[in-house]
């Protein structure tokens, strides 16, 4: 048996052969379904158009309305929209042109480290 461990460990079979199988097969196992059942402790990094000309879009699944979008505008593509009115006002013209009609389920701000607005996530329904 310590045999069988140490071959496994220095990688000693030859290619083709029962053993090296399952090596490969425990390796692709541990790669596809580990993230599933481990957490590694990720996250995403928060990422924001670099230019204010850029959107970012991102689908956010469907129901039985249509398909949901989570588009980031920048802050300063808002033009100063102070109200919850003329924000979703400034959303819906900076996504229109990009989408066609749209209906905009809600919408949040993201923040930078320091607290300050940088650029708004909208999910929109298309």
């Amino acid at each position: 048996m310590i045999k069988l461990l140490r071959n496994y460990l220095f990688w000693t079979y030859e290619r083709g052969s029962f053993h090296y199988d399952v090596m490969v097969t425990l390796i692709l196992l541990f790669l596809f379904v580990g993230p599933r059942f481990i957490d590694f402790k990720d996250k995403p990094v928060e990422t924001v158009a670099l230019q204010s000309s850029e959107v970012l879009v991102k689908a956010a699944g469907s129901n039985e309305e249509g398909n949901l979008f989570v588009y980031q505008i920048r802050a300063e593509d808002m033009h100063g929209a102070a109200t919850d009115s003329d924000r979703q006002a400034a959303i819906l013209r900076v996504i229109e042109p990009i989408s066609g009609g749209v209906t905009l389920e809600r919408y949040e701000a993201v923040h930078d480290a320091q607290g300050k607005t940088i650029a708004y996530n909208a999910w929109v329904l298309r």
